[in-house]
């Protein structure tokens, strides 16, 4: 068993800057939070690499619809970071209602670097059954 203190505080800078690349449909310099070798598991995901995480959230994103990311509350720790919030998604086909499902991030920091991200895995949803 392990322990670990987290402390509730505003999220950082990148990790609102890579939020606001995701949202602005830019994914640029917002994605450097990320080790070169990252993992991302979002649902079911499984990516390896920044870019690679950086262009398979672009062409999700790009399939239909915009998202906009809102804190509700970021927890901090050396190792850990936990990051909840919504995310507003208005899809491009006006005949599709806008969704706030809400997501849960954890982000894994490198254990030499802890500034970079290792490993990101995150829930959304589920918008319906």
């Amino acid at each position: 068993m392990t322990s670990k203190t987290f402390t509730k505080t505003a999220p950082p800078e990148w990790l609102l800057a890579m939020w606001k690349e995701i949202d602005d449909k830019t994914f640029g310099k917002g994605f450097d939070c990320f080790a070169d070798e990252a993992i991302c598991n979002l649902g079911v995901a499984d990516w390896h690499g920044r870019e690679a995480i950086r262009n398979n959230l672009r062409q999700f994103i790009d399939r239909g619809f915009t998202a906009l990311h809102d804190v509700v509350e970021f927890w901090d720790s050396p190792e850990l970071k936990i990051f909840h919030g919504k995310v507003a998604m208005r899809f491009d086909d006006p005949g599709i209602a806008p969704v706030r499902p809400t997501m849960v991030h954890f982000f894994y920091m490198d254990e030499n670097d802890r500034t970079k991200v290792k490993h990101w895995i995150g829930a959304v949803g589920p918008i319906s059954f």
